[in-house]
């Protein structure tokens, strides 16, 4: 399925990437939970490669997989001189990667929605390593004004559904209230129409110049997330998987 968002709007996105979570609470929580250092990282969905850099700056090795073309070449052009990440074409139902050869499995709100994406849930397990990581980064509609945007948006979103979902797949759920930061509000404007249907835009845009009227050249947005995480069981381990080699991918 199409990420109108990112696949028809890249450039926009990019600077969207930019505006997010800048005061990197999602980022100090995941070095928390799952921590990246000499470790072997996935991230499914990469779209253009923004986290790519990110995790290399540490990680044993890194592999970006997405679906989308165009979104696998601008990656691949951001990652030339990190001789550690890798970005192959794939998806989340079928990565192009060994058993067993991954240590964290990242996806950044992308594909891991709810109820449907079970295929990628096993192959996350199996591309883990048994006490590796899978770590899911969603919006979370639970926290305004964000969250009633999306909610008016997706009207058969049910939260409760998808929360009962992760939580009977076996991952832990941690609430986190992040703060978007827009340079202008030309950026700001063009970011949140890529998000969101035009009239729900429009309502968007007021109600950050109105969150924002006593902060004279702030342009911030409260933004919630959840961060699911899932360890693969230590013995779970099959004897196929002796033998696979740190980093082994299936093609390249």
């Amino acid at each position: 399925m199409p990420s109108p968002n990112i696949w028809y709007h890249a450039d926009v996105y990019e600077r969207e990437n930019r505006a997010q979570d800048v005061d990197d609470v999602i980022w100090g929580y995941l070095g928390s939970v799952a921590p990246w250092n000499g470790a072997d990282v996935v991230d499914v969905g990469c779209g253009a490669g923004f986290h790519l850099p990110r995790f290399a700056a540490t990680a044993q090795s890194v592999v970006g997989v997405e679906p989308h073309p165009p979104l696998v070449r601008r990656a691949r052009e951001r990652v030339v001189g990190l001789p550690s990440v890798t970005v192959l074409r794939g998806t989340a139902q079928r990565l192009p990667l060994s058993d067993g050869s991954a240590d964290v499995v990242h996806a950044r709100t992308a594909y891991f929605f709810g109820p449907g994406c079970e295929a990628g849930l096993r192959e996350a397990d199996r591309v883990l390593r048994p006490g590796g990581a899978l770590v899911i980064v969603d919006l979370d509609t639970r926290v305004a004004p964000y969250g009633d945007w999306m909610l008016a948006d997706l009207p058969r979103y049910r939260p409760a559904e998808v929360d009962a979902f992760f939580a009977a797949e076996g991952f832990t759920c941690r609430r986190l209230v992040t703060r978007w930061s827009f340079p202008d509000r030309r950026t700001m404007e063009a970011i949140l129409r890529i998000e969101f249907s035009p009239r729900v835009a429009a309502r968007a845009v007021v109600e950050v110049l109105r969150l924002n009227r006593h902060r004279p050249g702030s342009l911030d947005l409260p933004v919630g997330y959840r961060v699911l995480v899932r360890r693969k069981p230590v013995d779970l381990l099959r004897p196929s998987e002796s033998s696979v080699g740190r980093g082994t991918l299936a093609g390249s």
